[in-house]
């Protein structure tokens, strides 16, 4: 799998939809206040904020993929949008985030991610008093969903009780989550269904 190669191609009619239906399950999960600002985790070209732009005062989008934010800055200029930035690079590698943000949140990249503690602890250190940290994500599924991605060593989705334990652990407070979208997609010839759910945590502290 080539996130970089991938990247010219990634806005598919699934995608879109799908990012869609996730931009309204993030909006009807939080309360957005016109100043805010947010951070997209593993953002790809954008499509999910592309959607939630106009309910922000700011949103800095990272992901490791060159060629993702190549393309996902290309929109941003073409669609003359000022108040989304793209930022390509690894957390604590080449990324030192020093801003605070009120919301962040992630959509089906989490699974990606070998040590999610990590990665969610350092987001949760830039999460302003209250602040809101959102997943979204593939619910637990047998490694079907994957099964065409030669090489992946990621997860096969979450169990949500686990998930929720860890964001426990960070200290995060008021967890909910909730299963919200069920679809198929065509892996090597054969119909995989699967579900996403959402997820939030507020950092009371």
């Amino acid at each position: 799998m080539g996130f970089n190669e991938d990247a010219a191609i990634w806005d598919s009619d699934l995608r879109l939809k799908r990012g869609k239906a996730i931009s309204e399950e993030i909006k009807s999960y939080i309360k957005v206040k016109g100043d805010y600002k947010a951070l997209e985790f593993g953002c790809g070209t954008g499509i999910i904020s592309f959607n939630l732009y106009d309910s922000f005062h700011h949103i800095d989008l990272i992901d490791t993929s060159e060629g993702m934010i190549e393309v996902l800055n290309s929109k941003i200029k073409q669609r003359n949008i000022n108040n989304m930035r793209g930022i390509c690079g690894e957390i604590n590698k080449d990324i030192i985030l020093e801003d605070k943000y009120d919301v962040i949140y992630t959509s089906m990249a989490l699974h990606h991610v070998e040590d999610i503690y990590e990665v969610l602890k350092s987001l949760t250190k830039v999460l302003r008093k209250n602040g809101v940290l959102c997943i979204v994500d593939l619910d637990e599924e047998d490694g079907k969903f994957h099964k065409d991605h030669h090489g992946f060593n990621g997860h096969n989705g979450f169990n949500q009780e686990k998930l929720k334990n860890i964001l426990c652990e960070l200290g995060l407070k008021d967890i909910e989550s909730r299963t919200f979208y069920y679809d198929e997609k065509v892996v090597e010839g054969e119909k995989v269904n699967y579900a996403l759910f959402s997820m939030i945590g507020k950092k009371i502290l």
